[in-house]
């Protein structure tokens, strides 16, 4: 979120003088040009148009939205203004908006002894194209209510108690049953411009395409499966589907049990900012609520975790909390109820707060991740995955690989969509799926890429990794195998060497991977999670080892191999 900077520099300038400044002083005074308190109260021309270039900027800067303070101002540390002025700024702060074809909302507003002081969130109106997205993996013990709470969220109907919320999410014959999610799960909520929520459903269905042309913001809730037996899918969702946030879930009855611990250290190996929702509050025993809070507050504040709990009670503690919570230190807690529908109010507004945390980068060349295909009767084939960087359009020509012997193809764009809405362009930090030409569905597959040809990219069948391991009941030595997910890859590598004889619980090394079955495009400083059963151990990729290195290699290693015989 963007906050206001504090530098002490002199009132802008008066129009006459204005005209005299060549362009780059001009740069720099816009560059320095900083809010004094009562600069709202009635600008001429040219302050107005300051401001509105300042506000602008915020605006591209926060992805589409920020958060403007009124009263609050860079010349003196006495905050507030009187009634009137500060009515006189807030009606400046609606004005500019309009300017700017954005909306203003006020989030919160203090009276003090030195006069009134407002927190406005200032957002561009819908585009029917064009959205921001934020994505919240949902993750938590086996039946903390994970797909009951979204159930309630996106369809806006409270839950009887017996699980009809979820009944709406689940997508196999099997989950109905078992009421246990098994696979990712995507749900979307939409916010419009004034931060109302936009979901409508149709005879118990939602119409995506209708949400997404009338929200100005999407949180899409990856619904992650909370089994111990799903593991493999759960580390699969936090890696390759790049949350922005993860929203840990904890039954009030059972408290911090089974998986809790596992995914929330997954998402702190990942740097992924957590929020903790306490659910079931309405049929747990006080005494049962206040110890799982207890053990919550003392886990967050371990040193295994160093993070800042927050107990959200109202619409301030969810300002402030939204607002510090890029910061990844501040840990906000909600206690909510599916049946009787407490707090839920607080928990949507705080997600209308959330800003997505990925940088504008649409000058680099285009990256795109896949982590799910499909074969589409009518249409082929299709991928579906996260843009990383740059602006993708239509027809535009990427490279597709790597394909079994390493190498990239070629591909044309046919089309695509965002959300299940047809577009013509996506860009850095958006998940979209495309319709791709002549190509056949087994030779796509998860882990691929499709890549400006301008990065000229290579795969690799090796690489380096330092690696810190969490958890194993034994020892780990060279040709030791496990799973590794790096991004969208997942795919088995063995050891073929490392810095230390052999590691255990704790250990940190340097490691020289290979992978089993086929070569991938890794890039250097990637996280990663390596597991195999009960092993997981976690890291980032340091050095990738080109094909065309490590193939000679295993050549020379052969050849050592016979002479040796």
């Amino acid at each position: 979120m963007a906050e206001l900077e504090k530098q002490d520099i002199p009132a802008p300038l008066s129009p006459g003088k204005e005209e005299k400044l060549d362009s780059p002083l001009q740069e720099n005074l816009r560059e320095n040009f900083v809010i004094l308190k009562n600069m709202l109260i009635s600008p001429d021309d040219t302050v107005f148009d300051q401001l509105r270039s300042h506000l602008q900027e915020k605006i591209c800067d926060g992805n589409g939205e920020t958060l403007f303070e009124v009263g609050v101002g860079a010349d003196d540390s006495v905050c507030g203004l009187p009634e009137d002025e500060y009515e006189a700024s807030v009606a400046t702060l609606k004005s500019l908006a309009d300017t700017l074809e954005a909306d203003c909302i006020l989030l919160r507003e203090k009276k003090s002894k030195t006069g009134t002081q407002g927190q406005f969130l200032v957002r561009k109106k819908a585009d029917a194209e064009d959205f921001m997205e934020v994505r919240v993996a949902v993750v938590g013990n086996v039946d903390a209510g994970k797909s009951t709470l979204l159930g309630v969220l996106t369809h806006g109907e409270l839950d009887n108690g017996r699980g009809t919320a979820r009944m709406k999410l689940f997508r196999h014959k099997h989950e109905m049953e078992t009421g246990r999610t098994s696979s990712v799960g995507n749900d979307i909520l939409g916010f419009d411009s004034r931060g109302k929520v936009v979901n409508k459903p149709d005879h118990g269905h939602l119409d995506w395409v209708k949400i997404c042309e009338a929200s100005s913001k999407v949180i899409t809730f990856i619904d992650l499966a909370g089994h111990e037996r799903y593991l493999k899918t759960t580390v699969f969702g936090m890696t390759g589907h790049l949350p922005d946030f993860t929203m840990l879930m904890v039954g009030a009855n059972a408290g911090v049990v089974g998986m809790t611990k596992e995914h929330l250290g997954l998402a702190l190996a990942l740097n992924v900012p957590v929020f903790v929702i306490v659910t079931k509050i309405d049929m747990c025993p006080p005494n049962v609520l206040q110890d799982t809070l207890k053990l919550l507050h003392k886990i967050l504040k371990s040193a295994g975790c160093r993070k800042v709990p927050l107990l959200v009670r109202n619409a301030e503690d969810v300002v402030v909390s939204a607002t510090n919570f890029v910061s990844e230190r501040l840990c906000p807690i909600f206690q909510v109820s599916n049946v009787s529908g407490d707090n839920l109010d607080l928990l949507t507004m705080f997600l209308n707060l959330l800003s997505s945390r990925t940088p504008q980068n649409d000058n680099d060349p285009a990256q795109f991740q896949i982590d799910d295909t499909y074969q589409v009767p009518g249409v082929g084939v299709v991928v579906s995955g996260t843009c990383m960087k740059g602006i993708i359009r239509v027809n535009d020509t990427l490279l597709l690989g790597p394909n079994g012997l390493g190498d990239f193809i070629p591909m044309p764009i046919k089309s695509i969509h965002r959300k299940r809405m047809p577009v013509r362009e996506v860009r850095g930090g958006q998940t979209a799926s495309f319709a791709l030409k002549k190509i056949k569905i087994h030779d796509v597959r998860k882990g691929q890429v499709l890549v400006d040809p301008s990065l000229n990219p290579s795969s690799c069948w090796e690489f380096k990794g330092e690696i810190l391991v969490l958890h194993h009941p034994t020892t780990i030595s060279t040709k030791y195998q496990a799973m590794v997910h790096v991004g969208s890859v997942r795919q088995t590598a063995s050891i073929i060497a490392m810095d230390k004889e052999c590691l255990r619980t704790g250990d940190k090394a340097i490691v020289h991977f290979r992978f089993i079955k086929h070569p991938e495009y890794l890039k250097n400083g990637l996280k990663m999670v390596f597991r195999e059963g009960r092993t997981k151990a976690v890291g980032r990729v340091l050095e990738v080892i080109p094909k065309i290195a490590s193939l000679q290699h295993q050549k020379n290693h052969k050849i050592m191999k016979m002479v040796k015989q």
